[in-house]
C-alpha cells in the first residue's frame, strides 16, 4: 500500500525557516528519484526540488540557494530545509515520487507552510 505523510509546516516569518518530513512506503520511495512539491492557492501544483536515489539534488530556481533536499534510504523519509522563507513560500507542500501525475498518482495531504512578511 503506499503510503506518503508530510509533517513539519506551520506558520513562520520571513526569513525564517522550517524543516519538512515526508515518510514514505518503500515501495515508492527505494528505486525513484523524491520530490518537493507546492501549490499555492489558485496556482498549479509544481516540483521544488527532487532527489535522485543516489542523493543527487535538483532545485528551482525559485528555491535555490534556501532550500535542502535531503533522504534517509534507512528510514524511507525525504526531508527539506527551508531556509530563508519569503511570502512567496506560502503553499502546501507535498512529496512524491518525481513524474507522479495529479489526477492518477496517489498523494499524502501535504503540509502546510505560511510565511507572513
Amino acid at each position: 500500500q503506499v503510503q506518503l505523510v508530510e509533517s513539519g509546516g506551520g506558520l513562520v516569518q520571513a526569513g525564517g525557516s522550517l524543516r519538512l518530513s515526508c515518510a514514505a512506503s518503500g515501495s515508492i520511495f527505494s528505486i525513484n528519484p523524491m520530490g518537493w512539491y507546492r501549490q499555492a492557492p489558485g496556482k498549479q501544483r509544481e516540483l521544488v526540488a527532487h532527489i535522485g536515489t543516489n542523493g543527487r539534488p535538483t532545485y528551482a530556481d525559485s528555491v535555490k540557494g534556501r532550500f535542502t533536499i535531503s533522504r534517509d534510504n534507512a528510514k524511507n523519509t525525504v526531508y527539506l530545509q527551508m531556509n530563508s522563507l519569503k511570502s512567496e513560500d506560502t503553499a502546501v507542500y507535498y512529496c512524491n515520487r518525481v513524474g507522479a501525475r495529479l489526477m492518477s498518482d496517489y498523494w499524502g495531504q501535504g503540509t502546510q507552510v505560511i510565511v507572513s512578511s
